[in-house]
């Protein structure tokens, strides 16, 4: 993810409440294909090459998510490769999972939802030479996928899918939000990122030093959405790597708009305008 020699500001884990830990846990195995890191009877943590990206809570007394509120519109799971994804193409598919897709023109991904209803993007990048930028601004489309190209790629490959690769990593996050301008205020004069495209007042997305988007963020479920609530099944939080002179700069930029930081021994954590808790990490 390091597109040049400054440290990048990056998604890392991502943290979901969960109402059936055993078959929420059995589809990310199963269906993502991630591996089980830690296991105890409340809290799993999956990833891949012993990387976690994924941890499912399991919080008693848990209602099912309703969709008019903030939170997760889906994480994204990137792919080291072209090949990679036609893999997953071929496997998700094999499974019967219904799927969305789409070419981005800076990648090419899937969609699809976990049992609980939580958004997954799989996806995998194109080269950054090929992304084009006009006025700071990457191009991104909705197109049709290239679905036949990406099961040819998989064909060409001599090993059978396997799961996620080692090199599977969070390329990024995409927030339900409640209004756009204190989002981009928050994100942007708070945490650092820069707009790179903006969709018409309806969503944005964000990026550290010019990747296409480690955060997107919209108001397609409503302006003025409520936080999702505590005992709601959803997004418990999400992290962001972040090198450690610049987390001071900006646990300080956030406290001076009014956001409070709390300091663990782990991590630091804040909370976006709409309730999105981050949990900031070096």
């Amino acid at each position: 993810m390091n597109f040049h020699q400054k440290p990048v500001t990056y998604v890392g884990e991502v943290g979901l409440k969960v109402m059936d830990i055993k078959k929420m846990t059995q589809f990310y195995e199963e269906i993502i294909g991630f591996e089980v890191i830690s296991e105890a009877p409340t809290i799993v943590e999956l990833g891949a090459a012993g990387k976690v990206l994924l941890k499912l809570e399991a919080i008693e007394g848990i209602a099912p998510k309703q969709d008019r509120y903030a939170g997760l519109y889906h994480f994204a799971i990137l792919v080291p490769s072209r090949e990679d994804l036609g893999k997953v193409l071929v496997h998700l598919h094999q499974n019967g999972v219904q799927l969305g897709s789409s070419d981005h023109l800076v990648s090419e991904a899937l969609y699809l939802s976990d049992p609980e209803g939580n958004g997954i993007e799989i996806y995998r990048d194109r080269e950054p030479e090929q992304w084009n930028w006009s006025n700071d601004e990457v191009s991104m489309a909705v197109d049709p996928i290239d679905a036949q190209g990406l099961v040819e790629a998989a064909q060409k490959s001599s090993e059978p899918w396997k799961g996620m690769p080692a090199a599977t990593v969070m390329g990024h996050i995409h927030l339900h939000v409640s209004n756009l301008a204190d989002a981009k205020n928050f994100y942007v004069n708070g945490l650092g990122f820069e707009v790179v495209t903006s969709m018409g007042g309806q969503a944005l997305f964000l990026a550290d030093q010019k990747y296409h988007h480690h955060i997107g963020m919209n108001v397609w479920n409503g302006t003025g959405i409520p936080a999702l609530p505590e005992k709601t099944a959803g997004l418990h939080y999400y992290t962001l790597i972040i090198e450690s002179e610049k987390r001071n700069k900006l646990a300080d930029n956030l406290r001076s708009m009014g956001t409070e930081v709390a300091q663990y021994d782990d991590y630091w954590e804040v909370k976006d305008p709409s309730g999105n808790l981050i949990r900031l990490v070096v």
